[in-house]
């Protein structure tokens, strides 16, 4: 039940920004969504002994976020500058060993890893519309759901049984087929211009991608000890939770409705 009254609160808030305000509420959205996922990566990140400057890294993160969906700072420069001043603190600490680059390189990936993609997602609600954004939405909500039930009734061969051990091969092949099938149908409708044949190839791109996004935020949580990015969100656990799938399949979204669909 609290799973569901959460999601009653949370969907129409996220559905209601994407489609009735303009595209800077949803650049905003997904800054906010950024800030709160970096603290949960973080706290990830301590619990595997990385030290991370939250200050310097969680500017970077939302900047990255804001430079690709607003484009009003190049995202090379932003990446740029954070290597610069992140390495200038590693500088400063003046503590040789291997923690150097263990620590450097746990505070540059939520640049790459959450700010670009959460960027790219708020970038397509202004090259694509906002039926665009809806499209990549149901999408990877359709596909979770296949994974689930398709894995709850015939799965029987583990998928990654080291990083998520109720995730079947089944449950996957039922996520990559519905999912690809969304994608496709509604891009049908939201990109007729688009060739079918590219537009079948990014659908299971995209619908794989949200496959191996939730296994790549499970490797991190399970490597930590974590179960939950946070409990942030009631029966869901954290927003990094949430929007794993996304992290992976919006940078390819993103390149399809602003490159490839005419």
């Amino acid at each position: 039940m609290t799973r569901v009254l959460s999601a009653l609160v949370l969907l129409p808030l996220v559905i209601g920004t994407i489609w009735y305000l303009p595209p800077i509420a949803t650049l905003v959205l997904a800054s906010i969504a950024a800030a709160l996922s970096f603290v949960e990566y973080a706290t990830i990140a301590r619990a595997l002994e990385a030290r991370i400057p939250m200050a310097v890294t969680g500017v970077s993160v939302v900047a990255a976020c804001v430079a690709v969906g607003g484009g009003y700072l190049p995202a090379e420069i932003v990446a740029m500058t954070a290597v610069i001043s992140l390495g200038a603190l590693a500088v400063a600490s003046g503590q040789p060993g291997a923690a150097v680059l263990r620590d450097t390189a746990a505070s540059l990936l939520p640049v790459a890893y959450i700010g670009l993609p959460l960027g790219a997602f708020s970038a397509v609600r202004v090259v694509g519309g906002r039926e665009a954004v809806l499209l990549l939405m149901i999408t990877i909500v359709i596909s979770d759901s296949a994974q689930y039930y398709t894995g709850r009734a015939f799965g029987r061969r583990p998928l990654a049984p080291s990083i998520s051990p109720k995730k079947t091969m089944e449950g996957a092949i039922g996520g990559l087929v519905f999912g690809t099938a969304a994608m496709f149908f509604g891009g049908r409708w939201v990109f007729p211009e688009s060739d079918p044949f590219l537009l079948a190839l990014v659908s299971a791109s995209i619908a794989a991608l949200g496959i191996v996004g939730d296994l790549f935020e499970s490797l991190l949580k399970r490597s930590a000890g974590i179960k939950d990015s946070s409990a942030l969100i009631p029966g869901h656990g954290g927003v990094l939770d949430r929007i794993d799938s996304w992290l992976f399949a919006a940078p390819v979204y993103y390149v399809f409705v602003r490159y490839l669909r005419f």
